[in-house]
């Protein structure tokens, strides 16, 4: 047996290590925390300084028991866990759950997975250190105490399953606020005026740096410029730069990956966590952008290889964020030589990302040269701007550049020009063409992942190992989507001068589309209210900063995390045990006005199974009519929806025609839209209107999904109608009543016999349910025949 024991946390990192170590080192894998809190209300105990009740989770035990009996085996534990916070914590968990002594243990950490940097760490270890154990047992804590009594406050007052969190609830907040920003904007027009000269086989753009509120406006400028004269009344040529930005954090390779690779926040964070177990890359959750001298080095030795010495200049990047760790090192490729790995697509994809981004930030300034020209109107005071610039030296540019979350709105860029033509002060110039062309002004972006990665770093909430689970969960929670909408058709006027001639347009553009974006849901929104209004400092955003702080402030000794869990709980529960009591039930109810037909109100609000339109009052007694219901369909919303689309939904359900002497019917239900016929019932693509479905369109659907069920099914049985061999996802199997059952390789799906499929069930254990906190229920030994149905 070996005489060290190394512990990390993942079984990629431990094979990559393994190597380097030798043999009197094993190296094994914790698979990330061995322990967590209890699932019960008991996990913290309050009235006795927040003390934690842990447990081993069952897929854990095995690992668990393999570490102790290896540690016992060892004559030196190596704890070598991430480096971050919940590194620190995990190598503690190991040091409690294993049993391990101080004299015996070690830690350990280190930023890249090369040789020279795990050997660096084995000559430098070091204590668990307490303070940052603390600092992630306060958040652990703290986030824990706010589920726990936020979520049965939803419960009761909103609906039953939701949940709240401290971080997740601000990033709701801020998607719903934006939206509500969007529905409020009202865009404004104004005509942008941009005129294109004549220069020999040069022809260039000139701008107006003004805008015309009213169209007359714009037609009266176009009509003086019909005879006038133009001349450059100045040149203004002077050089400017351009500077790289600095290396990855955690969060501006979530920005840049999105933008660049169109890869969502939780992706980068996998793909990069398989690029640093596989020793490429340095550690991916770091908010610092600081290069370690070993890395400048590195850096200035490829550039000047693979550029020249003149493409190289030494920079080294200070963090703005306060509490970033600066003996941390940005993320970087570990060997700046390889410009590229083998791996999978969307690996090699973003290692080279990162490896242009870390050695650009250590090229040259690109340097430019500006050229602005004025143009002058004989016949108005207003000037045309023209501006054009040269590329004198690439510099980083030669590598990359980086991009920003407006790369797609070139409205701004029309009049400018790559290049500019020979100009001279006092120059006559040929018009071309003058356009005024009608422009929209534009509400406030949604969010992307990326941008809100950004504005959550901007505000100081959360940290680098907080942002891919929180933007993770509140999807999951159904309180965000992330989805495209089409938008919808508007006209704009576009005016030209021409030869002397004014021509008039009318143009149409699509506007509105949104791809890969953030929309709050209805449910999402109502909640987010509810917690404003009675927990304001949870969802508010310094609130939410300062606990971040204070985090740093445990993490580097300067405060007990007990004292400051108890600032905060002590109040925070009162306003729970209030809110309990006194606050209503919150619905989100609008009321949109009274139907025309019969007078009766008309209302949306959030019910059981999501949003729903009202027409008329809750019945008081068994005699009164009872309202009228219609879901919502998707893509609306209460906060939006009118009274005529809610009067739309009533049309449904409706009949569209006979198939087989049978009815087919529209309606929609909880799941969408859908076809109904002889008792079956088809989904409708969300291409087609429910409203606007033909006889046609609903017998193809109805066959279609005869047809794939026909493909679906292998084989039935006389003995019992609900055992099928069916064609799945992941190939042939057998449904046995509520059990799914795996057929093994060396048997035909079509031979098998009923006797065949019960052995095989028998043999199958049932999968374990989960109770309420996610407890595994234990498994039965063996699956029950269905029972028959009764003739």
């Amino acid at each position: 047996m070996a005489k060290n024991l190394l512990i990390v946390e993942s079984p990629a990192k431990a094979k990559t290590i393994e190597g380097y170590l030798g043999k009197d080192f094993t190296v094994k894998s914790s698979y990330g925390h061995i322990r967590d809190l209890v699932k019960s209300e008991d996990a913290i105990d309050i009235n006795n300084n927040f003390q934690q009740k842990y447990e081993v989770p069952a897929d854990k035990k095995q690992v668990v028991s393999e570490l102790k009996k290896l540690a016992k085996e060892a004559d030196m534990v190596w704890l070598a866990s991430d480096e971050d916070r919940e590194g620190e914590a995990i190598s503690w968990h190991l040091y409690e759950t294993l049993g391990l002594k101080e004299p015996a243990t070690r830690r350990i950490v280190f930023h890249e997975i090369t040789k020279p940097a795990i050997m660096r760490a084995i000559e430098n270890p070091r204590k668990i250190d307490y303070n940052l154990v603390n600092a992630q047992q306060a958040r652990r804590v703290l986030d824990r105490l706010v589920g726990f009594e936020l979520s049965p406050v939803l419960w009761k007052k909103v609906k039953p399953s939701l949940s709240a969190g401290r971080v997740q609830s601000v990033a709701v907040r801020l998607i719903v606020e934006r939206e509500r920003e969007i529905n409020k904007f009202k865009s404004e027009a104004a005509y942008k005026i941009v005129a294109i000269f004549d220069k020999g086989r040069n022809a260039f753009k000139a701008e107006l740096p003004e805008r015309f509120a009213k169209q007359e406006d714009a037609e009266k400028f176009l009509q003086d410029c019909a005879n006038a004269a133009f001349n450059v009344n100045s040149l203004d040529t002077r050089p400017t730069k351009r500077s790289p930005a600095a290396p990855f954090t955690t969060s501006t390779l979530q920005q840049e990956a999105s933008r660049k690779l169109g890869f969502s926040v939780a992706r980068t964070m996998q793909v990069a966590q398989r690029l640093y177990e596989s020793g490429y890359i340095t550690y991916m959750r770091t908010d610092s952008v600081n290069l370690s001298d070993t890395a400048l080095n590195a850096a200035e030795k490829e550039i000047t290889s693979a550029y020249g010495d003149k493409y190289h200049q030494l920079r080294k990047y200070k963090t703005k964020n306060a509490s970033a760790q600066e003996a941390h090192e940005a993320i970087r490729p570990t060997y700046f030589n390889n410009h590229t790995i083998d791996g999978e697509s969307s690996e090699k994809r973003l290692y080279e990302l990162i490896w242009k981004r870390a050695i650009a930030s250590q090229m040259s300034e690109a340097q430019f040269e500006k050229t602005v020209a004025r143009i002058g109107i004989s016949t108005r005071k207003e000037e045309l701007v023209a501006n054009g610039e040269v590329m004198k030296f690439d510099g980083f540019l030669k590598v990359y550049l980086e991009s920003n979350d407006d790369d797609d709105d070139n409205q701004n860029a029309e009049g400018d020009n790559a290049i500019l033509p020979p100009l001279a002060k006092g120059q006559s110039l040929e018009l071309q063409e003058l356009s005024a062309t009608e422009r929209f002004s534009r509400p406030p972006a949604r969010y992307t992942e990326a941008s809100l990665v950004k504005k959550l770093e901007e505000l100081g909430i959360g940290r680098p190992s907080t942002y891919a689970p929180t933007i993770s969960t509140i999807q999951n929670r159904g309180y965000v989507v992330k989805e495209e909408r089409e938008g919808r058709q508007r006209n704009y006027q576009v005016l030209t001068l021409r030869n002397g001639n004014i021509n008039k347009e009318t143009k149409t553009e699509n506007t509105g589309a949104e791809k890969g974006k953030l929309f709050p849901t209805d449910i999402g929104a109502v909640v987010n209210d509810f917690l404003v209004q009675h927990f304001n400092g949870i969802v508010d955003f310094n609130f939410t900063a300062s606990v971040e702080k204070q985090f740093d402030e445990i993490a580097q000794g300067l405060k007990d995390w007990t004292k400051m869990i108890r600032t905060f709980y002590d109040p925070f529960h009162k306003d729970v045990e209030s809110t309990i009591k006194t606050a209503d039930k919150a619905t989100g109810e609008r009321e949109l006005g009274v139907h025309p037909e019969n007078g009766k109100k008309v209302s949306v609000r959030i019910g059981r199974f999501g949003p729903f339109v009202q027409v008329g009052e809750n019945a008081t007694d068994e005699k009164d009519e009872k309202p009228l219901y219609a879901s919502l369909r998707t893509g609306q919303s209460i906060e939006t929806i009118t009274l005529e689309d809610a009067l739309e939904l009533f049309k449904l359900p409706k009949a569209v025609g006979e198939f087989e002497g049978k009815v087919m019917k529209v309606a929609i239900g909880r799941f969408g839209p859908y076809i109904s016929h002889n008792g079956a019932f088809v989904s409708l693509p969300k291409e087609i209107d429910p409203l606007d479905v033909t006889e046609e369109q609903a017998i193809q659907l109805i066959e279609d999904k005869r047809k794939k069920d026909a493909e679906k099914l292998i084989k039935t049985f006389d003995e019992d109608p609900d055992v099928k061999v069916l064609n799945g996802r992941w190939g042939p199997y057998i449904e046995f009543g509520k059990l799914n059952v795996k057929i093994p390789k060396d048997k035909d799906p079509k031979s098998l016999t009923y006797e065949e499929c019960k052995a095989l069930a028998d043999a199958t254990p049932a999968t374990p349910k989960k109770g309420r906190f996610g407890k595994a229920a234990p498994a039965k030994a063996t699956a029950k025949a269905p029972a028959k149905k009764k003739k």
